[in-house]
C-alpha cells in the first residue's frame, strides 16, 4: 500500500480508501464490518463515508452507514488507526434538515450528528457531498447550466460554510476541509476565501473518476497540481460498468443497475469503450477491474482511489490490485482507447 500526504498537510492516506456507501441498505452491519477488518488487513487506514449513506439515501437509511462505522469503532478501540473522511449532504434531501442547503447552523448541526453516529471526537476529513449551487456530476452532466448560477450568492454561501468549518477546527471537532462534485472555479473560490479569510484550506476533492469518465484530466489537474488538492476518486469502477457485469443489457441481482433504476452510466458509448478496455486488459494479460484501479492510482493528481464492494469476495477482488503497476506499453494501449471513445458517461 502506498501513503500519499493529504493536501498540505501531514496527514498520510492510503492510496487505496475504503468506500461504505452500501452498508445499512445493501449489507449488513455484519457484512460492512468485515469489510473493514479485510480492508484493515490488507494495510487500509483510510474511511469514507457520508450522512446520507447508506444509498439511495432516505428517512430509513440516512445515517445508517455512519451508525455501522460508529459501533465498530466502540467495538475494535481502534479510530485512532483510521483516517476517517464524512460529508455533510449539499442540500435538496427533505429526510435531512428539511433539504436546507449548508450553511452556518447547519454545518454545526450536522457535524455534530456525525460524530455522535460515528462514536468519536472529531473527524479527519469532513467534505460537503455535492456543489448546493449546481453541478454537473452524478445525472446532471448533460443538463449543467452554470449561467444560471448567483454568482454573488454562491460566494456569500461559501464564505458562510467556510467560517462554520474554522469553527469547527478550533473546537477540534474536525482537522480537515474538503470538497466533493465540485468545479475548478468553486474549488478556486474556496481557496481564494480560506486565503483572505484565514480559514480553513481545501485539502481535497472528492470526484468521480475512471477509464470512461475522466473530467479531471484537464482543468482541475491543472488546478490540483498548482494548489494541491489532490483527488479522491469515488466510481473507479465507473459504478461497476468497468467489470463487465452488464454487458449485454444485463442487471445482476443486487447490483447498482438492479438497486438504482434510471442508472445514467449505462448507454451504446460506455458498453462500447467497456467493451474496448477489456480488450485492452486482455492483450496484456491483465484482470479489466485489475487495470482500471491500477489507472487511476497512476495518475499523478490522485491521492486516494476509493473502492467499494456489496461483498467481501468483490472486495476482495478488487484489493489485489493493490500490487499493480501498469507498464509504459499498457498506458500507451489505454491512451489510444481513450482518444477512439474519449466520453462515454
Amino acid at each position: 500500500m502506498q501513503f500519499k500526504t493529504l493536501g498540505r498537510t501531514d496527514i498520510a492516506v492510503t492510496d487505496i480508501c475504503l468506500g461504505t456507501m452500501t452498508w445499512g441498505s445493501q449489507n449488513t452491519e455484519a457484512e460492512g464490518h468485515a469489510q473493514i477488518a479485510m480492508a484493515r488487513d490488507a494495510g487500509i487506514t483510510f474511511m469514507d463515508t457520508a450522512e446520507v449513506y447508506a444509498v439511495p439515501g432516505s428517512p430509513e437509511t440516512s445515517g445508517r452507514t455512519e451508525e455501522i462505522i460508529g459501533n465498530w469503532f466502540a467495538r475494535e478501540g481502534d479510530r485512532d488507526k483510521w483516517v476517517l473522511a464524512t460529508k455533510i449532504v449539499g442540500g435538496g434531501n427533505a429526510h435531512i434538515r428539511g433539504g436546507r442547503k449548508p450553511d452556518a447552523a447547519s454545518v454545526r448541526e450536522a457535524v455534530e450528528g456525525s460524530l455522535r453516529r460515528l462514536q468519536t471526537d472529531y473527524i479527519d476529513l469532513y467534505q460537503i457531498h455535492w456543489a448546493s449551487r449546481g453541478h454537473y456530476n452524478f445525472e446532471n452532466y448533460w443538463t449543467f447550466s452554470p449561467e444560471k448560477q448567483d454568482r454573488a450568492a454562491a460566494r456569500a454561501n461559501m464564505e458562510e460554510v467556510l467560517g462554520a468549518m474554522g469553527d469547527m477546527v478550533r473546537e477540534g471537532k474536525i482537522r480537515q476541509f474538503g470538497l466533493s462534485n465540485e468545479s475548478t472555479w468553486g474549488i478556486a473560490q474556496w481557496l481564494k476565501l480560506s486565503e483572505q479569510l484565514d480559514l480553513p484550506r481545501v485539502v481535497s476533492v472528492q470526484n468521480e473518476y475512471s477509464l470512461l469518465r475522466r473530467i479531471f484530466d484537464h482543468d482541475l489537474a491543472e488546478l490540483s497540481h498548482h494548489e494541491d488538492v489532490g483527488l479522491l476518486a469515488y466510481s473507479p469502477l465507473a459504478g461497476g460498468l468497468l467489470t463487465g457485469k452488464y454487458f449485454d443489457g444485463a442487471t445482476p441481482k443486487g447490483s447498482r443497475k438492479d438497486y438504482q433504476k434510471g442508472f445514467w452510466r449505462i448507454n451504446a458509448y460506455s458498453e462500447a469503450a467497456t467493451r474496448a478496455y477489456h480488450a485492452v486488459a486482455a492483450r496484456h494479460g491483465l484482470d479489466p477491474v485489475h487495470m482500471a484501479i491500477a489507472f487511476c492510482r497512476s495518475r499523478p493528481f490522485m491521492t486516494s482511489t476509493i473502492i467499494g464492494a456489496t461483498s467481501t469476495d468483490q472486495l476482495a477482488h478488487v484489493l489485489a490490485a493493490r500490487d499493480l503497476t501498469l507498464a509504459p506499453e499498457v498506458l500507451a494501449d489505454i491512451d489510444a482507447t481513450f482518444r477512439a471513445h474519449p466520453r462515454p458517461i
